[in-house]
């Protein structure tokens, strides 16, 4: 009698595994393989989160359903960055909401070692530009999505970048010679 409970918890364990090998099959990664590389190979603060800002901006694209006006950039960047990702629009705005964590983890890791590193603003203040965007294009979506799955992208992707706003926030307006970098940077071609 005492090898029912030992049955029961085989068929359980047993059972358990099974879908937890599907959920894992079915797991996505927010990252192309090529962008993951190009995160890999910044391994300065602002250098990287202008990698998440783009891998960001790729997915809104392929959200959309659009591509730049500008036709031969557009192939310069499928050479570096390859295709735009694909999966559904739930899909999409998952990546996005992890994109957002892992460039809250990574200010946060770069804070913790360096509260005074200069590139905290600036990447900050990037991803503040960002987040704002994506409220604005994602908050109606949410009120219209009826998919659970869905609706919990956008939830978790919301609260990403509301963090990231709120933390932007506390900064305060940039100093002048944030303003004066800014206007003299040139842009990237």
């Amino acid at each position: 009698m005492r090898l029912k409970p030992l049955f029961q918890f085989l068929a359980f364990s047993i059972a358990f595994s099974i879908f937890g090998f599907a959920a894992l099959a079915q797991s996505r990664d927010h990252l192309t393989p090529q962008e993951v590389e190009l995160v890999q190979e910044s391994q300065v603060l602002d250098q990287r989160t202008e990698v998440f800002i783009k891998a960001i901006e790729r997915r809104i694209m392929a959200m959309n359903g659009t591509q730049p006006s500008d036709a031969k950039q557009f192939k310069k960047d499928a050479e570096k960055w390859g295709e735009l990702p694909k999966g559904s629009r739930a899909q999409l705005i998952g990546d996005i909401a992890r994109i957002l964590e892992e460039a809250i983890t990574n200010i946060d890791d770069v804070s913790y070692h360096d509260d005074k590193n200069p590139l905290l603003t600036k990447s900050l203040r990037k991803l503040d530009t960002v987040a704002a965007t994506l409220f604005t294009q994602l908050t109606p979506i949410g009120e219209q999505s009826k998919s659970p799955e869905e609706i919990s992208n956008i939830n978790q992707a919301l609260e990403n970048a509301q963090s990231i706003m709120d933390a932007a926030k506390k900064l305060g307006p940039p100093s002048e010679a944030e303003k004066t970098k800014g206007k003299n940077k040139k842009p990237k071609g």
